[in-house]
Order: C-alpha cells, then sequence, then structure tokens
C-alpha cells in the first residue's frame, strides 16, 4: 500500500505538467515511450498463449506512427490538426495488418504467422492508436482542461473503486476476470467521477485562469471564450468514459488471467506494470478524442 501511495505521490504532478504544459512533440515522445513499454508488456503476455510475437516490428511502427503524430500537428489549428490526425490513423490502421502480415512471409513455419501478425495488429490498435489521440486531444481548443478532466475522472473512478470495493465490496462484478472488483466498487467510481466531472466543467474559466497564472497551461489550453457545456451532457460524458474506463480495466483482466499472470510488469512499484497503469485510458482516450474531434468539425 506504502509504494503504491509514494509511486502515485511521485508521479501524479509529473504526468499533470506533462499533459498541461509539455510542448506537443515532447507529449507525443513521452506518450510513445508509455506505448512501447505497454506492447512491450503486452507482447511478452502474448506468449502465454502460444504466440511469437514480432516484436521489433511492431516497435518501430508504433515509433513512426508517433513521430508522425508529433510532426503532424505542430503549428495547426485544432479543426485542420483533426483533419490530419485522422489521414495519419486511418492509413495507420489500414496498413498495420498488411505490413506485419508481410513481415512474418518469411517465417519457416507459417502456422505461426498470423497468429503473430495479429497480436502486432492488436497492440497497435490497442494500446497505440489510443495514446496518440490522447496526444491530439491536446490540440484541440481547451485541450488541457480536457486531458485533464479525462485523466481526473479516471483516477477519481480507480482510487474509490479500489478503497470501496476493498472495504464494502460483496458483490462480485465477474469472478473469473478479475475476482476483486465488485459492484460496489464501480457503483462509488462512477458517483467519484461524475463528482470529478460535475465540479471541474462547473469551475472551468476559474480554474483555467488560476492554471494559466501559474503558467502550467497556455491560453488556447483552457476554458477561455468557449461555450461551457450544459451540466447534463458533461455527467453523460463522463457517465461514458466512467464505464469506458471500468470495462478498460477489465478487459486487461481478461488478458491477465488468461495468460495466468498478476500483473503485466513490474516497473511501477506498488502498481505493476505500465499495461496495468493505463489500462482504463485504453478505452475512455477514444471516447473522449471522439467528442472532442466532433465537436471542433461542427
Amino acid at each position: 500500500m506504502l509504494k503504491r501511495i509514494a509511486t502515485a505521490v511521485v508521479l501524479i504532478p509529473i504526468v499533470l505538467v506533462l499533459i498541461l504544459r509539455a510542448p506537443v512533440p515532447v507529449l507525443a515522445a513521452v506518450a510513445g515511450i508509455v506505448a512501447l513499454l505497454t506492447i512491450y508488456e503486452f507482447l511478452k503476455l502474448t506468449e502465454s498463449y502460444g504466440v511469437q510475437p514480432l516484436r521489433w516490428p511492431t516497435y518501430l511502427f508504433t515509433g513512426l506512427f508517433f513521430l508522425v503524430v508529433a510532426i503532424s500537428a505542430r503549428g495547426e489549428t485544432p479543426l485542420a490538426s483533426s483533419g490530419k490526425f485522422l489521414v495519419v490513423l486511418a492509413f495507420a490502421a489500414a496498413i498495420a495488418p498488411f505490413l506485419f502480415l508481410t513481415i512474418v512471409m518469411r517465417r519457416g513455419e507459417l502456422s505461426s504467422g498470423y497468429p503473430a501478425a495479429a497480436a502486432s495488429v492488436f497492440a497497435f490498435t490497442y494500446i497505440a492508436l489510443p495514446m496518440g489521440m490522447l496526444v491530439q486531444l491536446r490540440e484541440q481548443a481547451a485541450g488541457a482542461i480536457y486531458l485533464l478532466y479525462l485523466l481526473l475522472v479516471v483516477w477519481a473512478g480507480d482510487i474509490f473503486a479500489y478503497f470501496v470495493g476493498k472495504s464494502v465490496g460483496r458483490h462480485l462484478m465477474s469472478s473469473r476476470v478479475s475476482p476483486k472488483k465488485t459492484w460496489e466498487g464501480a457503483a462509488a467510481s462512477m458517483i467519484a467521477s461524475i463528482a470529478v466531472g460535475w465540479l471541474l466543467f462547473r469551475h472551468a474559466e476559474p480554474i483555467s485562469s488560476a492554471l494559466l497564472r501559474y503558467g502550467l497551461i497556455t491560453r488556447p489550453g483552457g476554458m477561455y471564450g468557449l461555450e461551457i457545456p450544459d451540466m447534463g451532457p458533461v455527467i453523460l460524458l463522463t457517465i461514458v468514459l466512467n464505464i469506458a474506463a471500468q470495462l478498460g480495466d477489465l478487459v486487461e483482466s481478461l488478458i491477465k488471467r488468461g495468460a495466468g499472470v498478476k500483473d503485466s510488469g513490474a516497473i511501477l512499484p506498488g502498481h505493476g506494470g505500465m499495461f496495468d497503469r493505463i489500462d482504463a485510458l485504453l478505452f475512455a482516450a477514444p471516447v473522449l478524442w471522439f467528442y472532442t474531434a466532433w465537436r471542433a468539425m461542427q
């Protein structure tokens, strides 16, 4: 428990400074490193399923993707950067299966080719694409506030699910997939996320002003001159994000349970691997990215 808290105390301020203030290329580089570490852990898990993964081709393709994301987003308006990112996203997702299937043609044992290529494609679309969406989300109008909103909603839900589920949880959600997750914890997670989301948007302008005053955001990253959404849509969006985050956690538990391991790694003391830390974001980030991109294109 102490290791878990100490790691969070150290990492949370660093993450907040990165998502609020770091230049987009720096944010893209960090997101790419996190994605590569997570993909490393994921591909290691696939070996427990009898798959011989394509490690270096997957790493190189992922690294190239984040390089293109960093370059293509610079100096663009939010609308233009959204359109350019969609092109990058669609092309990368479409070309990945053909690229990895072409590479496995050189394997002597052809029966191992398709599983290996499928694992690489899944790793890229499941991990790299959502992390790329996080980077592009910063490019949207009020992008820093939206990223802050996403992280606070996910973190609040995770914290309350853990402590409430551990103390009063009695009704298991899915004992086969995750024997410690309970409906009581899930309900607490939902309530906490809604409360945090409502408070952040209810006070979005003064929060933006305070962050700007302390140099933590630039003006385009805050809620200035924008129509603050009604609380009804905010609550609905937060509910969807919380559901996506909890499903992301369960899906990662499913993968680990099938592989017969408790944690995806040990890079973060008290928290397990990088995969264990960002699993909820991998489902929630695309939801919020779609919402902000759709608003930008209206």
